[in-house]
């Protein structure tokens, strides 16, 4: 039976519950009387159910669509402002002992290169992605509890945040590691990540066990019920996200809201943010050998109904997205993006030689982070380095009331600017730079309160002359 609040992942994702649903979209595609009764309910801001949003995707009436549309940019807006959070993924290590058929770290795939960093190795990276201008990371590792055990994955994130460089230093790193233990979970709340992250790759159990047919990332229930953990663990900022491309899109859809609709269910805190990968070729990986696979309209039009339904979420697009998507989709309710990103073990130090391939996917947009960030603000966007919600202790169900109020605006948007003119004074390009200070000057008069935008320019010349990290 399907039960949003029950802990057991075949109740809360519900096969049947998801057939039911998308029949129940099919019959109602063209009933216009109730989409325009689903969007109007949309336009309060407290989102929609799987059932409804999933009658918005199975809508082909081009009308409906631009509304929706319209709507989801509209929702970025009021949620999250004209900011773009920057980070950048940190490859630590690419043993895996599962057999994930879309994954080149596969343990069959014997011509990858296998690649652990040294802590000393880890030093280097991160030393290269500060001086970028990185503030944020995003850690990841392949599942082999020999060669990549929560010690090993502990030691890393205090050696990230150990190391100050120049003006530089992390300040948040999020984690993007297998479905593990309570008592693990634990362990990763208490050396101070940002979000933990697990990719569901997909919610249809039949397919996820044909995709994952050995390694302990073959359990479909521990796997789908490692969010709940994570949480009883002590850590309440979580993110989802399913491999587009793997499973019919719409059954996907309904799966990753039933996900986000259990959690607000059980532990009163939805997902911290909502990831949206597509199939990309990799070493050993075909895209092609998938036969799911989803074009940009059908991207975009997903990503725009994600903001519509869940509009309190991050939403994260990586580089494995050209430009010209990522252009696209971050209008339609995109609120984070990577930047410069390697998907390589040890590649921001030096370019991998051809033959020690250790790529997790290829990367589509191989822009520089200074690139990124000028290319977001010819566009009317402000790239922040922002980390105080998390630093200040604004996670969980403290961020999701003031996100969900729109109160987080009164501190992101100074904390965006200022985090912005660290990167213009310590990593930008002359051209770069110009650009960016007439947007801090322009948005200067956004920030509604007096006195923040006092202290905030305050602040700004503060930086200037060489002091950092200031935050509301």
């Amino acid at each position: 039976m399907y039960n949003p609040k029950s802990l057991k992942a075949e109740e809360f994702i519900n096969d049947l519950e998801i057939r039911e649903t998308l029949a129940f979209a099919d019959e109602n595609k063209d009933n216009l009387e109730l989409i325009d009764s689903i969007l109007e309910k949309a336009k309060e801001r407290k989102g929609l159910s799987h059932r409804e949003a999933s009658v918005l995707l199975a809508c082909d009436n081009e009308d409906k669509i631009k509304e929706m549309y319209n709507l989801a940019e509209q929702i970025k807006k009021d949620f999250y402002g004209n900011r773009i959070v920057m980070f950048a993924p940190l490859y630590l290590s690419n043993y895996c002992i599962n057999g994930c058929k879309y994954c080149p770290y596969h343990i069959s795939n014997k011509h990858i290169a296998r690649k652990k960093l040294t802590q000393e190795d880890i030093r280097r990276e991160v030393i290269a992605l500060q001086d970028m201008g990185h503030k944020r990371l995003a850690i990841e590792a392949g599942e082999d509890p020999q060669n990549n055990p929560i010690e090993y994955i502990l030691e890393c994130i205090k050696t990230i945040y150990s190391i100050k460089h120049k003006n530089g230093a992390i300040r948040r790193v999020n984690v993007n590691i297998a479905a593990t233990t309570v008592e693990e979970y634990r362990m990763l709340a208490e050396a101070g990540i940002g979000t933990y992250i697990l990719f569901q790759e997909t919610y249809n159990k039949e397919s996820y066990e044909e995709l994952h047919p050995y390694g302990p990332k073959s359990n479909y229930a521990y796997h789908t019920e490692a969010m709940d953990r994570a949480m009883e663990g002590g850590i309440d900022d979580v993110g989802l996200g399913v491999l587009f491309g793997l499973e019919l899109y719409r059954y996907e859809f309904a799966g990753l809201l039933m996900h986000a609709e259990h959690l607000e269910a059980v532990h009163g805190v939805g997902p911290h943010t909502i990831s949206v990968p597509r199939v990309k070729h990799a070493d050993d990986i075909d895209p092609d050998a998938f036969d799911n696979g989803i074009d940009d309209e059908i991207f975009a039009k997903l990503c725009a109904l994600i903001r519509i339904s869940v509009p309190y979420t991050g939403m994260i697009i990586s580089t494995r997205e050209s430009k010209q998507v990522r252009e696209k989709v971050i209008r339609l309710g995109v609120s984070q993006i990577s930047g410069a990103s390697r998907t390589s073990v040890g590649g921001y130090c030096e370019p991998e030689p051809e033959d020690e391939n250790s790529e997790q996917f290829d990367v589509s947009d191989k822009r520089t982070l200074d690139e990124v960030v000028k290319w977001l603000m010819e566009m009317g966007y402000i790239p922040s380095f922002c980390t105080a919600c998390y630093r200040e202790g604004r996670t969980g169900d403290r961020f999701m009331s003031l996100c969900k109020s729109g109160q987080i605006q009164n501190c992101c948007h100074p904390n965006a600017l200022m985090t912005l003119k660290e990167f213009l004074v310590d990593y930008a390009s002359e051209d770069t730079k110009r650009i960016g200070e007439a947007l801090i000057e322009a948005e200067l008069n956004n920030i509604p309160k007096e006195k923040v935008r006092e202290i905030c320019k305050e602040n700004l010349v503060k930086i200037e002359q060489g002091i950092r990290d200031f935050r509301f």
